[in-house]
């Protein structure tokens, strides 16, 4: 606090330099804040209703990469103040379409306005899984002019949803973005899980866009049930050829705070023990097998039909076996 007054001297005077303004603002500081998000749906005329809200504490670098719906530990009363808030603001604003308002949550159950994104956003899936709903066929609905076609007290909320984001990017080296071509992609299946994805087998994942490759969904009857469901869709899921979060994703669906719901903004600086969870002994033999194939792929000599045993007697083409380098290293 004693150093308040200089730092604000410090800043209107390096904004004055930078912009010709020195007016500056200040923000509540919340340490290790929930972020709770509303969906909600208006129709353009004031008329507003809620799909419930999601829980997007678990990011990197102040992005969102587990959510979950309803947000676990949510006292009942601050969950309706929360969407009541969320409604009232819309309902002012006169908001057509899908769209979301986002507060920050802190440990006395003060919430604080962060953001509206005026669109149906990544984890929307979610809120899809327990209320049944179809966000996109409803958005394009109140495009084409039709009022909201159910009222608040039709909107039912139904078990329990988690979303996991499936990034190509290296949590070890602080969540550094990766590309590279989809050698093979086998999605997850089974009661309650859904897939969204961007990618097949033999695509190429380029460094210029986000790196997210696709969403795992799953919904269960309770929260105990969704994420046993999301962990053994995480296990049943194989991606290859370029590096993923997935085993980051499963260590923090995995860890005894984030199943208890102790889930905040800082959860991973908390537990950086799940950014490089260790390999799983018993796999051990199978991938020293595995790369010592792939040695034996990547170095042997493999003939072309078209050359004739005159030819092969030269030695091996150097065309035959071609490495193949990436950003991040030789595949």
């Amino acid at each position: 606090a004693e150093e308040m007054a200089e730092a604000c001297r410090a800043a209107a005077a390096e904004a004055r330099l930078a912009f010709g303004d020195d007016r500056i603002y200040l923000e509540k500081r919340l340490d290790a804040p929930r972020h709770i998000e509303a969906q909600l749906l208006g129709d353009g005329k004031g008329g507003v209703l809620h799909l419930g809200e999601r829980e997007c504490s678990l990011q990197r670098r102040h992005q969102k990469v587990i959510e979950e719906s309803p947000a676990t530990g949510l006292a009942p009363e601050v969950r309706a103040r929360l969407l009541e808030a969320a409604c009232a603001l819309f309902s002012k604003l006169e908001y057509r379409g899908a769209g979301t308002a986002e507060f920050l949550l802190d440990g006395a159950g003060n919430f604080y306005f962060l953001e509206i994104n005026a669109r149906l956003q990544v984890e929307h899936p979610v809120t899809e899984m327990v209320t049944g709903l179809d966000l996109v066929q409803l958005q394009l609905r109140i495009a084409a002019g039709e009022r909201l076609p159910l009222a608040q007290a039709d909107v039912r909320l139904r078990g329990h949803a988690a979303e996991a984001r499936l990034y190509a990017e290296d949590p070890a080296r602080d969540f550094l973005p990766q590309s590279g071509r989809v050698r093979s992609w086998l999605p997850p299946a089974g009661a309650g899980v859904r897939v969204d994805a961007g990618i097949a087998a033999g695509c190429d994942v380029p460094p210029e866009y986000d790196p997210l490759l696709a969403k795992i969904i799953c919904h269960g009857a309770d929260r105990t049930e969704a994420l046993g469901r999301l962990s053994g869709a995480l296990a049943d899921l194989k991606a290859t050829g370029v590096r993923t979060n997935q085993d980051f994703l499963s260590a923090v669906l995995a860890h005894p705070a984030f199943r208890a719901g102790g889930i905040a903004t800082d959860f991973i600086a908390r537990h950086p023990e799940v950014l490089a969870p260790p390999f799983p002994a018993a796999l051990l033999p199978h991938a020293k097998l595995a790369a010592a194939l792939a040695l034996h792929l990547e170095t042997a000599v493999r003939p072309r039909p078209d050359r004739d045993e005159a030819e092969m007697d030269d030695g091996p083409d150097p065309w035959d076996a071609p490495g193949r380098w990436l950003p991040g290293g030789m595949a």
